[in-house]
């Protein structure tokens, strides 16, 4: 139970501070709003182009977001730590494809060079994962076993079937068949020749 309300907490903040970055500097000043998610899979890379909020990288860190809300709904472990990998993936493809723009990336203390927002979106995923990884996830339900009260001890044997129906007469009376002459004392008929 811990476990997985600790997971859950790294979770949403890890996504929280995805879904913060794009609006801090990310590089030279710049916001991340401002890096369109198109430039990353062009051959051009990165330009000075403005971007629209919903075609910049606050897009994939809002979906991210949102999986991350469905993972910890769910409990699934999986949900959430795509959702982290998102975040991550999306980070380190802008810092490759600034970086083969500019020739290098830079950490000043000017105020130059990578800002906290690229940091908040590499962090951000780094805690999603982490709190993928303390989520317990869901369990498979056990089959509830009956309460011995509940059910009837198996018979050791079949009950005897019953028996079979009485088809005889009744014996303390005599019985008579056409073959064999009556029983009773009575004249004979003569004998004819």
């Amino acid at each position: 139970m811990l476990r997985n309300v600790l997971g859950s907490v790294l979770a949403l903040l890890g996504a929280t501070a995805a879904v913060w970055s794009p609006f801090r500097a990310w590089y030279d000043g710049r916001l991340g709003r401002y890096y369109e998610v198109g430039e990353l899979f062009t051959g051009h890379g990165v330009t000075d182009a403005r971007s629209a909020l919903f075609l910049s990288l606050f897009l994939p860190f809002l979906v991210a977001a949102v999986l991350t809300l469905v993972g910890v709904a769910l409990r699934s472990r999986t949900t959430v730590a795509l959702a982290g990998l998102i975040v991550l993936g999306f980070t380190v493809l802008w810092m490759v494809r600034l970086g083969l723009a500019l020739g290098e990336l830079t950490v000043n203390g000017d105020g130059t060079g990578l800002g906290w927002g690229s940091l908040a979106g590499l962090g951000g995923g780094l805690v999603m994962l982490l709190g993928a990884a303390l989520m317990p996830g869901r369990r498979a339900r056990p089959t509830p076993t009956p309460h011995p009260a509940d059910t009837a001890p198996p018979a050791p044997y079949p009950p005897p079937p019953p028996p079979p129906p009485d088809t005889r007469y009744d014996d303390s009376a005599p019985t008579r068949t056409w073959d064999t002459p009556p029983d009773t004392p009575g004249p004979r008929p003569p004998d004819q020749h």
